[in-house]
């Protein structure tokens, strides 16, 4: 049924096939997957008295059950709770490290980006303006990466090129002749190790005659000396451009038949609410019946009249399939089957890890690609970028440079926040490390910084150390 859907949507060939792949993909995300379908569910015949089929009709139930496996997903990898904490090797940065990740609200931004990404890949783009540091997040369904030979891991520019209306440039501050303002036009940029190079639009009529020319007005010469673009590949698989989908196409498939079955089902509700009536050998004049209890019906000696009903059966019989297929779908996506039902008391982390599990598996994955990945390769460009300009904070004070070999950790915290329970004996077991001499007391405290928001471990052991000796003054 996918493949059907996708037939209604126009396929532009003059772009590459992975921008229709991700266009789709991306609609299926949004909950736009059936909006080239122009008649509603209720919908039988056409104007022209046509019975219209099943496949062309919108469904009037929708479980947008992969934006809910990727909402999930998202969640459980950079929600407030789980965003890893970025340390850098070097003690005297360890406090600007976290300045920085708040104010370029990075929480924000990789959670943007991991949901946007769940359809393949996604781009962040690093951004110098007046030396202070900003991040965006850019779909990839218009890009096109190009790798260095020499070294395969780095970008050597990326492309961007789409299809823009003559009125969507003109209101951008192109000067577009007003009898263009329904034509096509290309519009392109690219970004390079050198800056980011703007050009000037042309129509798509003339484009294989056409040689771009650089729009100098709006070209930036940005001298990073490199590309200041962190390309991200969703998950393992896929191409070199593109990873593995959140949502592969059996899941998409099995969400549509879904929302056909709940629609059916509402359908079917709707007619068991009013039945039809059939009047055999009816012998009233011939005007329009009403069906109520006010209403009596005269019908000749050999007449009959009753009512159409339909058995509850098939509804139960629907709900319970679609039951099986949300099983189906979610196992095929690592999505979350835990039922809220069955959980009779509260739970302890590693317990909700298990119930989870597959749930935990999935953002697993996602955290090699947006945290291991994504997430350091920004603060190594960040790194880069501070030797080569003067950054500063948003109140002005200086950031500083480091080093331009940086090296970037994430520590990440546990899945499911701990329960006093869990709190208690992970206290009790840090403590005996501790005593042993086994583990230091710094440590100890990163351990535990999660659960109690600490930002600097060597700053809370200090003010521990001088609480344990404030109360032995006492004693």
């Amino acid at each position: 049924m996918y493949k059907t859907i996708q037939k209604t949507w126009p396929r532009d060939n003059d772009l590459p096939e992975r921008a229709f792949v991700l266009e789709m993909r991306q609609r299926v995300l949004d909950g736009a997957l059936y909006d080239k379908l122009r008649h509603p569910f209720h919908y039988e015949m056409n104007d022209g008295g046509e019975y219209v089929p099943l496949r062309e009709r919108r469904p009037s139930v929708r479980n947008n059950l992969c934006r809910t496996v990727v909402d999930d997903s998202v969640s459980l990898l950079f929600s407030e709770g789980n965003f890893p904490t970025v340390e850098c090797a070097d003690e005297a940065h360890k406090a600007l490290v976290q300045r920085l990740v708040k104010e370029l609200r990075l929480n924000e931004v990789m959670i943007d980006a991991a949901t946007r990404g769940a359809v393949g890949s996604a781009a962040i783009l690093l951004r110098v303006l007046d030396s202070r540091l900003f991040l965006n997040v850019i779909d990839t369904c218009y890009l096109t990466p190009q790798w260095n030979n020499a070294a395969p891991d780095t970008l050597q520019c990326v492309t961007e090129k789409r299809k823009v209306d003559g009125k969507s440039l003109q209101a951008a501050g192109y000067a577009i002749a007003p009898e263009d303002a329904a034509t096509l036009f290309w519009f392109q940029r690219q970004w390079d190790a050198g800056g980011e190079r703007w050009f000037l639009p042309w129509k798509v009529a003339d484009d294989a005659a056409t040689i771009p020319a650089l729009d100098t007005a709006r070209s930036v010469e940005h001298r990073l000396g490199f590309v200041p673009i962190v390309w991200i590949r969703n998950l393992p698989g896929g191409d070199a451009i593109d990873g593995k989908c959140t949502f592969p196409d059996e899941a998409i498939d099995t969400q549509i038949e879904i929302d056909y079955q709940l629609s059916q089902a509402g359908r079917g509700l709707k007619f068991m609410s009013d039945p039809t009536l059939v009047i055999r050998n009816e012998a009233s004049s011939g005007a329009p019946l009403v069906k109520g209890a006010a209403n009596a019906i005269m019908v000749g000696q050999d007449g009959d009249a009753k009512l159409l009903e339909i058995s509850g059966d098939s509804t139960t019989a629907v709900l319970a399939y679609v039951a099986h297929l949300r099983e189906v779908a979610l196992e095929a996506m690592h999505g979350n089957r835990a039922s809220n039902e069955k959980m009779s008391a509260a739970q302890s982390g590693r317990a909700l890890e298990l119930l989870n599990q597959a749930l935990v598996w999935l953002a697993d994955r996602l955290r090699i690609s947006y945290g291991e990945g994504a997430i350091l390769d920004l603060m190594a460009m960040i790194a880069r970028a501070s030797n080569k300009i003067a950054l500063k904070f948003k109140d002005g004070s200086a950031l500083g440079q480091f080093d331009a070999a940086a090296r970037f950790s994430l520590r990440w915290p546990e899945w499911f926040d701990p329960s006093m329970q869990d709190l208690n004996l992970r206290a009790n077991t840090l403590r005996t490390l501790c005593e042993a001499g086994l583990l230091s007391r710094v440590t100890a405290i990163k351990i535990l910084s999660a659960e109690y928001d600490i930002e600097n471990p060597a700053a809370e052991k200090a003010l521990a150390d001088a609480d344990v000796a404030e109360r032995n003054k006492v004693l």
